[in-house]
């Protein structure tokens, strides 16, 4: 029943509802909250009443009264959206990144250090989460490093922001919640046309991170390795239900645990924190700060790696 849903005495609005924001939708309905949508194209509207929001607008005024924000538009948007949607005076979750410039990112965090998160969904991934308890508890030794791939072939948003800004926030915000800091970066290549870009990048010393993001790759890979004194640990694809555990006289045979981890898909997981935040729980991970720090970050690196050179 509704009512017994976390979500279902909540009004939330959701600021864009296109091919990722209706996802957001879909699961902001699983959660039993009311949402009413802004969008800009009467489609989208009409799509999105039919799968079950509560209204649908094309003026962003229409969300007066709502008791939280989701933003889902390009993230060359996202200054002007989040600005807007944080007039209205409540708790505000945008996808990531919180923006691909880093005076606008400083300049929304500052308006709402307290009230602004970011959408970082990997760091609600049960087998990221698995990873993190790994190098917290030094069960295989201290961590030595940790090793991020995402590559594919293209951009998923073309029109919008290029490979590099739409891949590297997951793999730093991996980083994050795994090694508990951003490290600093240290070096970086990488290649830009178009909107097609790729980029490997160096963080840190011990422990390092090292990046590998972008749409140049004829194969589609997500695979995070923790490296330690003692052994690997890894999760080989965003979809696998477990991880890999590997002491070190062990790596190279087939003397790996296999270990379970289940738990909610991340987008689910990461909204069902935003309602329960709304409902007086803790605030969701990624805080404003955290976002940009991670925007900081990319910046950095692409400019080691001459990505915006003009």
């Amino acid at each position: 029943m509704a009512e017994d849903l976390p979500g279902a005495a909540l009004r939330i609005g959701l600021v864009g509802a296109g091919s990722w924001g209706a996802h957001v939708l879909r699961d902001l309905l699983t959660l039993g909250a009311n949402v009413d949508v802004v969008a800009r194209s009467s489609a989208t509207r009409e799509r999105a009443v039919a799968a079950g929001a509560t209204g649908a607008h094309a003026d962003p005024a229409a969300l007066a009264g709502v008791d939280g924000i989701v933003v889902a538009t390009p993230t060359a948007v996202h200054e002007a959206t989040v600005a807007a949607a944080l007039a209205h005076g409540v708790p505000v979750f945008c996808e990531k990144p919180l923006t691909a410039d880093v005076e606008g990112a400083r300049r929304l965090a500052r308006s709402a250090p307290d009230s602004l998160f970011v959408m970082d969904k990997w760091r609600y991934h049960p087998g990221v989460l698995a990873l993190a308890a790994i190098a917290r508890s030094e069960e295989l030794g201290p961590v030595v490093g940790l090793r991020t791939t995402r590559v594919g072939w293209g951009n998923p948003h073309d029109g919008d922001v290029d490979d590099v800004w739409v891949l590297a926030p997951h793999d730093l915000s991996i980083a994050l919640e795994v090694l508990g800091t951003l490290p600093e970066p240290r070096a970086a290549v990488g290649w830009s046309d178009a909107g097609l870009s790729t980029m490997v990048a160096l963080l840190g010393d011990r422990p390092w991170c090292t990046i590998d993001v972008g749409g140049t790759s004829v194969e589609r890979r997500r695979r995070v390795e923790l490296v330690a004194d003692g052994g690997v640990a890894w999760l080989a694809d965003g979809w696998d239900d477990h991880i890999g555990v590997a002491r070190r006289g062990d790596i190279g045979t087939d003397r790996w645990e296999r270990r379970d981890t289940p738990g909610e898909l991340p987008l689910l997981a990461e909204l069902r924190a935003f309602v329960g935040h709304l409902l007086g729980g803790p605030p969701p991970r990624s805080s404003a700060a955290e976002g940009v720090a991670v925007v900081e970050v990319i910046a950095r690196l692409r400019t080691l790696a001459g990505l915006d050179r003009t």
